[in-house]
């Protein structure tokens, strides 16, 4: 009976033994790898490849995605890729790129010049494709309030930052190079003579020689109707200028308006005065010049570099044209005395359509007044009103920028000089070859010293000589010396000695040095007669163009594509300006206010794109009606003692009165219940108010100490006080630059656009080699908000453009961030068996809505591109819905993937195997053995 126990038992023990074994074939989901497949959007991420969308590239990508087919191997996949991300082969958006097409114009290079410099497509291509045609959007976080006492911008760099400092959209330059003809460089030189005049009309004396001014109101015209006439307004347009200087006149720059000592003949001479007040309307230009297009090209090359050399056939009718309208304007001057010119200047102010040309009116005029107006720097670099700037390289020098202490200021030495250059190694007479061979030898047998020298030394001195002669004052001239054929005929006969140095006979040191010379001399060419295609690449003109590239490089950096404020500003339909004068006592109404509003009105509107409405709320704000106000404006004000040194040297230490701008903001904001003082965005992207709050005072009053106005988080402030001419910390030329207190449109206007759209000052821009803001002053230049070398203010096409592509980088960047957020939590979303059915339901609307996002930023890159800012700007509304929607259905799809993988999983999955069936037959084996019914064994009594 035991033994019958016992076999039962042990065979128990066996089938559990063969039944258990491995149950599952599941494994833990962090032993899954989740390799990144490639994705087809790698179009965002090219930072090596930098190329431009194209058609075929974003096709291919939504053929990808859109490609989800049923298939038996979807769900392996699905569970392969490891998380959602993965298997839609979605990567978080690096960079995305904007195209933008500009122009070099080479005027003056074509070999009529100055210097008769003439530049090759070769060279061109070989230093400008040097230049960085991508670079990253970047911004400038906030300027600190107080200059350091040698006016060094310092920068805020614990702030918290909206958007990246280093942004992902990056620039895409394509570089168009022009070379113009003969026949444009003989208009410009002859615009430059016919419209250039005296700096000093005090002078008595005849003689040319001394500083000319040129109007560049005038040469606003000639460049405006080139670049209309070739039909190049769909690409920013860069003008290098070499122009054949007249030896008559020294030095001469671009000035608009009348210079120091015209405007001191103006004062002085009361008859002149009451001669323009009588004077009846003036023709808007006195260079009229008739509208006439023959295009250059198509459409823009959007190429890394591409190369156009024009040929005379191509803007002989502009030629014509110019030639004509400038023999009218030299006719019309010809016999005017310097009161007739001045009278015609004037009056072009009084009678012109840009506001910002009227420094005095007539009520200055009638009172003699003209303590306000200051003239003009002389400059050789120039931003106009459309999408044009250029650079005269044979204007100048000038310098301007910061008086003392200041970084990149412009000086002398700032833009390439193709006189000190190219004119440094003009090519030398037969005397003066002489004498510089003759220094060569003596210095080189100076050397060698009495020593007992071999005459293979003496050979290889004389061709070092020669080589190093032949180098600088043979090899490319365009006159060949005598010196040079002489030499050449004394090289011959010095191989022919070396060669006899090659047999057994000598030794064999010296055969060595002579075997060497001769290589050395096999692939000379010195004194050759071959004309060479290409003129060397020497070493004067090697750095002229090195030079010439980073000057370029700079236009880029600060007019095209400028660095812009920390923050986001975004598109509004309606800019509501809310302007608030606050004086210290009533006034009747604000047209007796010592200000022009109508002109502060017309330039906050030239701030507003033409897509957009403008609206104004002017107030008065007496600070003896108002307790309230008036403890803001007394707490904000205070006083510094600043260390000044000045232009000549003199140390001067002075008391500012200013308001502190923090003070004053945060007093403003406690304000909440008075209602006129309220201005804020409004709910809607709809519209946008703007405070303005305009203090008027007497005394002296700046804003942190050395601004006229600030642009703050909320509001703008701006301060208007007595004082003409205030010396502030700038210079040009070597003279202080003044400002008039009484006129802070120009002030006012910059930090409006900067609280608008983030516009900053063109000398600053973000270095990542500082991780912070530089100065670079040398386009600070133009008649606009953003320079310092005018007075005027007058909004440039390329600051209209800087302003539309703010709203646009912004709507862009936040986009970018909603959509990589979205697929950060599709990358932290697991994937597994459990999910696919109910993810499949999801797949193809997530795939759509990313793809629409997709095909909005690609739309909106290649209208940008064509520079279309209005047609971009209404995709924002759109760009902004459909990345939200896209993220929300992120979140809508992940939340409902989650009960699934919250529910536990009771189901045990048992795999059948082969090798089991032996074992089971043994199991029943022994089970039917052992339980089988035994027969009974008949009981024998």
């Amino acid at each position: 009976m035991f033994g019958h126990q016992l076999c039962r038992f042990v065979s128990l023990i066996l089938l559990s033994i063969l039944l258990s074994g491995d149950t599952s074939n599941g494994a833990p989901f962090g032993n899954r790898k989740s390799g990144k497949s490639p994705s087809v959007f790698s179009l965002f991420n090219l930072k090596e490849k930098s190329r431009f969308w194209s058609e075929s590239v974003i096709r291919s990508g939504y053929d990808d995605l859109e490609s989800s087919n049923a298939g038996k191997f979807d769900v392996i996949n699905y569970t392969k890729a490891g998380n959602i991300a993965n298997h839609l082969k979605l990567l978080e958006v690096d960079s995305l790129y904007l195209p933008v097409p500009v122009n070099f114009i080479f005027i003056g290079f074509e070999g009529s010049g100055n210097k008769e410099f003439k530049l090759n497509a070769e060279e061109l291509e070989r230093w400008f494709t040097k230049i960085d045609h991508i670079f990253e959007h970047t911004r400038i976080p906030k300027i600190g309030e107080i200059l350091t006492p040698f006016y060094k911008i310092s920068i805020d760099q614990e702030r918290r930052h909206h958007l990246p400092m280093i942004s992902h959209i990056n620039y895409n330059f394509s570089v168009h190079a022009i070379q113009m003809s003969e026949k444009v460089t003989s208009i410009f030189e002859r615009a430059i003579n016919v419209l250039g005049r005296k700096d000093d009309v005090s002078s008595t004396s005849d003689d040319e020689i001394g500083l000319w001014q040129v109007d560049v109101d005038m040469m606003d015209v000639v460049v405006t109707s080139l670049v209309e006439y070739l039909q190049l307004e769909d690409a920013y347009n860069i003008f290098i200028l070499n122009p054949k200087r007249d030896a008559k006149r020294s030095k001469y720059g671009y000035r608009r308006g009348l210079s120091k000592t015209e405007m001191d003949f103006l004062k002085e001479n009361k008859s002149l005065q009451d001669r323009i007040l009588q004077s009846g309307n003036i023709p808007d230009s006195v260079l009229a010049l008739e509208k006439i297009k023959r295009p250059l090209y198509e459409k823009h090359p959007m190429a890394k570099f591409s190369w156009t050399l024009t040929e005379e056939t191509d803007t002989i009718e502009w030629h014509n044209r110019c030639q004509d309208a400038l023999n009218n304007v030299e006719k019309l001057y010809q016999g005017k005395d310097t009161a007739d010119i001045i009278q015609s200047k004037v009056l072009q102010f009084l009678k012109g359509k840009n506001d910002d040309l009227k420094h005095f009116s007539e009520k200055d005029l009638k009172s003699g007044d003209f303590s306000g107006f200051q003239a003009e720097c002389l400059t050789d670099t120039w931003i106009g009103n459309h999408r044009w700037a250029f650079v005269d390289l044979s204007a100048g020098p000038f310098s301007w920028g910061p008086s003392v202490g200041g970084e990149g200021v412009r000086t002398e030495q700032s833009l390439p000089n193709v006189e000190k250059t190219i004119g440094a190694v003009a090519e030398i007479s037969e005397d003066e070859a002489e004498d510089r061979l003759q220094e060569a030898i003596q210095e080189k047998f100076a050397v060698l010293g009495d020593n007992d020298n071999h005459a293979v030394d003496i050979l290889l001195a004389e061709i070092d000589i020669y080589e190093l002669f032949a180098f600088k004052h043979c090899k490319g001239r365009k006159v060949k010396l005598a010196l040079c054929e002489e030499l050449d005929e004394r090289m011959q006969d010095l191989k022919n000695e070396l060669q006899s140095y090659e047999s057994e006979e000598h030794e064999e040191s010296h055969k060595k040095k002579a075997i060497d010379a001769l290589k050395r001399m096999e692939n000379w060419n010195l004194f050759s007669d071959a004309n060479e295609e290409f003129q060397n690449y020497t070493v004067a003109r090697d750095t002229f163009l090195s030079q010439m590239g980073a000057t370029l490089w700079g236009s880029l950096r600060h007019i095209i594509s400028p660095s812009l404020a920390d923050g986001a500003f975004h598109y509004y339909d309606k800019i509501s300006f809310q302007l608030f004068f606050i004086t210290q006592e009533k006034t009747r109404s604000i047209k007796q206010l010592p200000l022009d509003l109508k002109s502060i009105m017309d330039g906050l509107s030239s701030l507003v794109l033409p897509s957009q409405k403008v609206q104004f709320s002017p107030h008065m704000l007496p600070l003896s009606e108002d307790p309230a106000l008036a403890m803001a404006f007394s707490v904000a004000r205070r006083a510094a003692a600043v260390p000044l040194l000045l232009v000549n040297g003199t140390y001067r230490k002075t008391v500012r009165s200013y308001l502190d701008s923090s003070i004053l903001q945060h007093q403003l904001q406690r304000l909440t219940d008075h209602v006129s003082l309220k201005g804020s965005h409004a709910n809607s992207r709809s519209t946008l108010e703007i405070p303005i709050f305009w203090f008027i005072h007497g005394d002296a009053l700046l804003v942190d100490k050395h601004y006229q106005a600030k642009a703050l988080s909320d509001m703008v402030i701006v301060v208007q006080s007595e004082p003409s001419s205030w010396e502030s910390h700038l210079q040009c030329n070597g003279q202080p630059l003044l400002w008039d207190l009484r006129r802070p449109t120009k002030a006012a206007l910059a930090a409006v656009s900067e609280h608008l759209a983030g516009l900053l000052p063109l000398h600053l821009v973000y270095s990542q080699a500082h991780n912070t803001a530089i100065e670079d002053w040398i386009w600070s230049v133009g008649c606009n908000p953003l320079s310092v070398t005018s007075p005027g203010w007058h909004v440039s096409q390329f600051q209209s453009d800087t302003i539309a592509r703010s709203y646009i980088l912004t709507t862009l960047e936040e986009s970018i961030q909603l959509v990589n957020s979205a697929i950060h939590l599709l990358v932290m979303e697991r994937t597994s068996e459990q999910t696919f059915k109910l993810f499949q339901s999801h797949e193809r609307e997530l795939v759509n809505k990313y793809n629409y996002v997709v095909s909005l930023w690609r739309r909106t890159s290649t209208v940008t591109g064509e520079l279309r800012y209005t047609d971009a700007l209404r995709l924002l509304n759109t760009l902004e819905d459909a990345a939200k929607v896209f993220a929300d259905y992120v979140n809508v799809t992940v939340a409902s993937l989650h009960p699934i993988h919250c529910t536990r999983q009771r189901k045990v999955e048992v795999e059948f195997d082969m090798t089991t069936i032996p074992a089971f037959l043994v199991v029943i084996f022994i089970l039917w053995f052992v339980l089988k019914p035994r027969r009974s064994k008949p009981k024998i009594n």
